[in-house]
């Protein structure tokens, strides 16, 4: 059921790239998360809960605590597979994708989990207790100024992002559960900014602004004036639009394992990565991951220049190195004079 306080995605007046990174994440969380740093106020956390509200439910089993995907057997929770050995079959039921939002005094423990180790002692069996990653399972992470949260935090949590598991160790006991989660994460760049190696672990990243365009100020307003009027009527008016939207991220995730990418296209990739002098190779795989996700979302079956061009952006915003081509910015014209110019300058050195 449309929940009516949560302003329409579909409604959000610009911000195109987060819009786009948001819902690339919402196809394929292999990305690895989106970092959105910007100024208060540009509709961070409206969108993260409006992507939420629009996407489908999710069939989970019943009462699990993981909300363990019943489709993917090889990645239930120790207790679901338990279940599963013992009945033959599990219960299912449907529901809706959920924002987890993380304190900003949050332990470790406190998004982890914890075990018990009396219990484990004295009845010979594991009693864990869940943490955030857990209640995030399937849903959205959200972590506001996540740039003032302990860099050990940060790092638990793009662990887990990645890797799509939590494992709890206390004194020689471990316990791990399945934590595949869209990880959002945002900051304004004026509080401080995140350690070079943890903004390299957030697969995209964009920089948003305050819109400085009048007729786009004044329709936001117009639009959150209507909409504070009546929520429920507002949702109505653009509930076509979202639906529509709802559709073609549900078709992506079903065509992205057929999405292929050509070796020229890999090549460009490479090549501007080069050009634009960043440092390591998971550049080059999130903008591979990125460019084949939009394509999906496009409806293709073959990643093009205007995928990976589009995605140039997301993928490389926290990864440049802040020297040669800082001026350029990701001006794609400008870019692409310079692999003309690179590749005309091989092709002369062979002669």
């Amino acid at each position: 059921m449309r929940d009516w306080k949560v302003f329409p995605f579909s409604a959000i007046v610009g911000q195109d790239k987060m819009k786009l990174g948001l819902i690339l994440n919402a196809i394929n969380p292999k990305l690895g998360g989106i970092l959105i740093r910007g100024e208060k106020g540009t509709a961070k956390s409206t969108a993260v809960r409006a992507l939420a509200a629009l996407l489908p439910e999710i069939e989970v089993v019943k009462s699990c605590r993981f909300r363990c995907d019943p489709q993917i057997p090889s990645k239930l929770c120790p207790e679901c597979q338990e279940r599963l050995a013992k009945d033959g079959k599990l219960e299912t039921e449907m529901v809706k994708m959920r924002v987890v939002d993380l304190p900003i005094n949050a332990t470790e423990d406190r998004v982890v989990g914890t075990l018990d180790l009396e219990h484990a002692l004295k009845e010979g069996e594991k009693k864990f207790e869940p943490g955030v990653l857990a209640e995030a399972a399937r849903g959205i992470l959200y972590v506001d100024e996540v740039n003032l949260l302990d860099d050990h935090i940060v790092d638990v949590l793009l662990d887990s992002a990645a890797m799509g598991v939590n494992t709890v160790e206390r004194e020689g006991v471990s316990y791990s559960h399945p934590a595949e989660f869209i990880l959002v994460g945002t900051m304004n760049p004026e509080e401080g900014e995140l350690r070079p190696q943890l903004l390299d672990r957030f697969g995209l990243c964009v920089n948003i602004q305050t819109i400085r365009d009048q007729d786009q100020r004044v329709e936001i307003i117009r639009r959150w004036a209507e909409y504070e009027e009546d929520p429920e009527k507002f949702s109505q008016k653009w509930k076509e639009e979202d639906e529509k939207l709802s559709k073609r991220i549900e078709s992506a995730k079903k065509l992205l394992n057929e999405v292929e990418i050509s070796r020229q296209m890999l090549f460009r990739i490479a090549n501007i990565s080069i050009l634009l002098g960043v440092d390591g190779h998971r550049s080059d795989l999130v903008l591979m991951k990125a460019a084949k996700t939009r394509a999906a979302f496009m409806g293709r079956k073959e990643v093009t220049e205007e995928d990976v061009d589009s995605c140039l952006e997301l993928a490389f915003a926290h990864r440049m190195r802040r020297k040669p081509f800082e001026e350029i910015s990701f001006d794609a014209k400008k870019i692409e004079e310079l692999l003309n110019r690179q590749a005309g300058e091989r092709a002369s050195s062979r002669y």
